[in-house]
């Protein structure tokens, strides 16, 4: 149900500034950012492995005609397809979209398998034994048996903005509440992996200990943003999740890329390929076939994203705004996992200021940013550059911290030196680079751009990152943080 209880025109005032070309352009209404949510302790202490975010359902407009969904079920049958043209129905939804409705009837399906073979998967967390974790190891180590579940998990990859994540929250909102089941971020899930196999350093297969925790407390893991770009996490990958799906474990994953094209051109492929095999075999693989990119679909004519090449001190002066007097800004430190500490330049009400060189041009990554999001729901961020191959590390964390951001569903304010989509102009992939005119005596290497960045990760997750800013500067996803904050 819609929670639109605050319009974001409460929120904009203070993003007034003339003779700035912003994008969105900002509303000249009342008090910009204010916010009830402070935090007065300088070191905020994060609980990495637990993490689990319940995010509210941004209404989209679904562009088919809506058909009989139900089949003839009671009405008290349960479900994602059932709650999803219950919304219809209510107007919280609005019309329908084949290609989701297609998805929702496999989600439904496997819904329905796990209601029946409830006790065959071991779903209950108060009917499964209450043995430690090691303890389970050592006697999974002594009798050799594999209980791999007679449920097969489900795989959804599609294009950007076709509603994977939308639709995997519909599903997880609908599981009973005494199943053992975790919905996290791929990112957040392999940083608390890599935390946990450090805390077993020493056991003589740290990793089948690990996955024995994590099957332990979840025997149904929701994995939203599926991606590997990390050597270390698609090392590990293949006998994690074959020690996980023979302890029984059942996966539900979205992602952007199909399982034959994950990693793809990465370091040492060649021994991840053995983990695809296990995916398909252990997983239902199905495509979200939508050509739509439902987060432009919103209002983007609000927000603060401010475009310019001389607005040094602007953000600042902004962040400096947010609080109205009741809190001074000061130097903050954010405790991450494995121990480390982020310096934060300026923090004050859950607010948080960044130069970008200070996040994106320092040896940081998912975790720094994880642990940044569960102390602070809003950040100011100062001079994001556009990119291309003199500073491509740069916008590979821009892409991590963008991701980061949208999973917290926090609240970005910042300038830029171009429209999003101007700032990956330069990230091209292999193919388009291959498009692109062949030389002749016209047009010679020297007029080539050397600041191209030919890269296919990079280039693959640009469009993502541009769709996720562009629904960041919306008025629905403004008034749903809003919203959030009140809740808090």
């Amino acid at each position: 149900m819609r929670v639109f209880t605050r319009s974001v025109r409460k929120f904009q005032s203070a993003f007034q500034h003339r003779g700035v070309h912003i994008y969105p352009r900002v509303v000249n209404e009342k008090n910009p950012l204010s916010t009830s949510n402070s935090r007065s302790s300088e070191v905020c202490r994060c609980n990495r492995w637990s993490s689990s975010n319940s995010h509210m359902m941004i209404p989209r407009r679904l562009y088919a005609d809506k058909v009989d969904v139900t089949g003839g079920v009671e009405s008290n049958a349960a479900g994602p397809l059932i709650e999803y043209n219950r919304r219809i129905a209510a107007g919280e939804l609005l019309d329908g979209d084949v290609c989701q409705e297609a998805i929702l009837r496999e989600l439904q399906r496997l819904y329905d398998e796990l209601v029946e073979n409830e006790n065959a998967c071991r779903l209950d967390k108060y009917a499964a034994t209450e043995k430690t974790s090691r303890s389970r190891w050592l006697w999974s180590r002594l009798t050799q048996q594999s209980s791999s579940s007679p449920v097969k998990g489900l795989y959804l990859y599609g294009g950007v903005g076709t509603g994977k994540t939308m639709l995997m929250d519909l599903f997880y909102e609908q599981l009973p509440s005494n199943w053992r089941k975790k919905r996290i971020h791929f990112h957040d899930f392999m940083l608390g992996v890599h935390s946990h196999l450090r805390k077993h350093k020493g056991v003589a297969d740290p990793l089948e200990v690990v996955a024995g925790e994590i099957s332990d407390e979840s025997i149904l893991l929701c994995l939203d943003e599926f991606m590997v770009n990390d050597v270390a996490d698609a090392l590990i990958l293949n006998r994690l999740f074959k020690q996980l799906f023979s302890n029984g474990v059942m996966l539900v994953a979205t992602s952007n890329r199909a399982p034959d094209k994950l990693y793809e051109g990465g370091l040492q492929r060649v021994l991840f390929l053995p983990f695809i095999s296990t995916l398909k075999e252990r997983c239902v693989v199905r495509e979200i076939g939508s050509a739509l990119d439902y987060r432009k679909m919103t209002s983007a004519e609000q927000g603060f994203y401010f475009i310019g090449n001389s607005l040094s001190g602007l953000v600042k002066e902004k962040f400096q705004q947010l609080f109205g007097g009741k809190e001074t800004p000061a130097p903050k430190e954010v405790e991450v996992v494995m121990g480390r500490k982020l310096q934060v330049p300026l923090g004050a009400m859950g607010c948080a200021y960044f130069p970008f060189e200070d996040l994106c041009d320092k040896p940081l990554g998912a975790a720094d940013y994880f642990g940044l999001f569960k102390c602070f729901h809003t950040l100011c961020l100062d001079g994001v550059p556009i990119f291309g191959l003199h500073n491509k590390t740069a916008a590979y964390r821009f892409v991590t911290l963008i991701d980061v951001m949208y999973e917290n569903r926090a609240r970005l304010v910042c300038s830029a030196e171009a429209s999003p989509i101007e700032l990956f102009e330069k990230v091209i992939t292999i193919s388009e680079a291959q498009e692109k005119a062949p030389r002749t005596s016209s047009r010679s290497k020297k007029n080539d751009d050397i600041d191209i960045c030919v890269d296919n990760e990079l280039g693959f997750a640009k469009d993502r990152t541009i769709s996720r800013l562009t629904e960041m500067n919306s008025r629905e996803y403004l008034e749903q943080h809003a919203a959030n904050l009140l809740q808090a």
